[in-house]
């Protein structure tokens, strides 16, 4: 009994280095193809730029506004949109209304109103929201009578020119897709959009760009772009199967040979989430809405012909970059009992040293997120210094939202299907007057207390319970400790 105990002990031990050393693998070979990426970023930035003219004959285009209770921000979009430079006799604006409270009357009385100073605008609402926002926009494309289709979501401000800078962009019959590059309008307002915007930069920044110049596959954002109208109907249309449709069209569209084309350079400024639970909502959306498209499209990406080696290869990591929230939330967990592995089992010390491949995964990440940093605030020492502190924070709270992003990944691979939550805006509302705040305590922030209290037991074991002082994974679980404190007690200071 006593040799099987032991053996059953030993198949444990190797089956948490198992999987340790399998995470710390994916995350290193994901950090590989970010620095790859970070290669054609360069030379992208050295790269002359050939702006097309504007055609002298313009084509129609509609612009698409879908809504579903955006009371606080109805009349600014449509303020914004309503101003955009493009001729009228040309220009389609639909209000995608799918609203259930008084933005409903709100967008109503805005249309009746710019219809009234000759804007081309028109409401579309529906009887069932059925397919949320991705039935919306088929429902709208049904009636849409523009070759081309601009989308944006109710908190984005397109400068009245964007048209005008992104049409030209369609001068080949392949290309399917024009994205745009989101802004911040109040990137400085908290520690939370500091560190949304710095992750949203380095998508939008480097990940865009980088893949774009290997004419990888890219993917619409949901918004601030413009379609070709014939792209999206051979494509498939609209799919409300996944929570992020987005994604899934990006993929459909690539893979029946359509060309997406990203511009760094032009901006559409939006608002980021300001609440703890505004940015759960949209972060559980965004997650899980990646590992169900890595189900629905990995198997196809594989098989497609056509599409270089290398392409595949990206359009997997592309696919799978949310389940690198699981990936470490594995390595945090399984980090605390390695410390006593390694001083229990000194032969297996080897597998704990692999632990390096994290730290050499980070400096990688370090490396290639200073670009972006310099891209947009420049270089110099006192901007190095700004830019450490930025990435401590943001590397500090990924950390914290691992355990809340890895159930939303482990959700969609299993299959598990969930409505459609939209993150709530606030425009200039403060947080406790807006009608969309949600005070309630999640489940959540009792989990990231736990695995907080978790983490400080592990600093503690470093070097007051195994038999010699080791202080490898100290800083590691330090910074896990600050990171799950800091999203619990936002959490539950929201909720006051």
């Amino acid at each position: 009994m006593e040799i099987m105990s032991t053996l059953i002990f030993r198949y444990i031990i190797y089956g948490i280095l198992v999987i340790y050393i399998g995470c710390l693998l994916m995350i290193f070979f994901y950090s590989l193809t970010q620095l790859n990426i970070l290669r054609h970023f360069l030379n992208f930035l050295n790269q002359k730029k050939d702006i097309p003219p504007v055609p002298k004959k313009l084509p129609k285009v509609t612009v698409q506004l879908p809504i579903y209770n955006e009371f606080h921000v109805i009349e600014r979009l449509l303020e914004c949109i309503t101003a955009l430079e493009y001729p009228h006799s040309l220009l389609q604006i639909q209000v995608l209304e799918d609203s259930t409270d008084e933005c409903l009357g709100m967008s109503q009385r805005l249309v009746i109103k710019y219809k009234k100073k000759g804007i081309p605008i028109e409401l579309i609402t529906r009887n069932k929201r059925e397919g949320f926002k991705a039935g919306a926009l088929k429902n709208g494309l049904a009636h849409a009578k523009g070759e081309f289709i601009a989308i944006f979501d109710s908190d984005f401000l397109p400068k009245p020119d964007w048209l005008l800078k992104t049409i030209p962009h369609f001068i080949d019959s392949k290309i399917g897709l024009v994205q745009t590059r989101w802004g911040h309008l109040n990137r400085e307002y908290s520690i939370l959009t500091k560190v949304q915007a710095f992750a949203l930069d380095a998508h939008f920044i480097l990940e865009q760009v980088g893949r774009n110049q290997q004419q990888h596959f890219i993917n619409f954002n949901g918004t601030a772009g413009i379609w070709r109208k014939s792209c999206i109907l051979d494509a498939g249309n609209w799919e409300g199967d996944t929570l992020t449709e987005d994604l899934d069209l990006s993929y459909r569209a690539q893979l029946k040979h359509w060309k997406f084309h990203y511009l760094v350079d032009v901006v559409a400024p939006a608002e980021l989430p300001i609440t703890i639970n505004a940015i759960r909502s949209q972060q559980f959306r965004w997650n899980k809405g990646g590992a169900e498209n890595f189900r629905k499209f990995i198997a196809q990406v594989i098989t497609a012909k056509g599409h270089p080696i290398w392409t595949k290869i990206n359009a997997f990591f592309h696919l799978i970059n949310s389940s690198m929230f699981l990936n470490i939330l594995l390595v945090s967990i399984l980090s605390v009992p390695l410390i006593y592995i390694k001083s229990a089992y000194p032969e297996l010390s080897l597998a704990y040293d692999i632990s390096t491949l994290f730290i050499i995964s980070t400096i990688i990440f370090f490396t290639c997120y200073w670009f972006i940093h310099k891209y947009i605030y420049g270089g110099g020492l006192r901007s190095f210094l700004q830019y450490i502190n930025r990435f401590i924070s943001f590397y500090t709270l990924v950390m914290g939202f691992s355990i809340h992003n890895s159930i939303a990944v482990l959700e969609g691979y299993f299959g598990k299907k969930s409505s459609f939550v939209r993150t709530p805006k606030f425009n200039k509302s403060k947080m406790k007057d807006n009608k969309y705040t949600i005070k309630k305590v999640s489940f959540y922030s009792f989990i990231e207390i736990a695995l907080a209290l978790y983490f400080l037991f592990g600093m503690y074991a470093s070097f007051n319970i195994v038999a010699k002082v080791d202080f490898g994974l100290f800083l590691f679980h330090f910074f896990l400790f600050i990171g799950f404190s800091s999203i619990s007690y936002q959490g539950l200071k929201q909720s006051i």
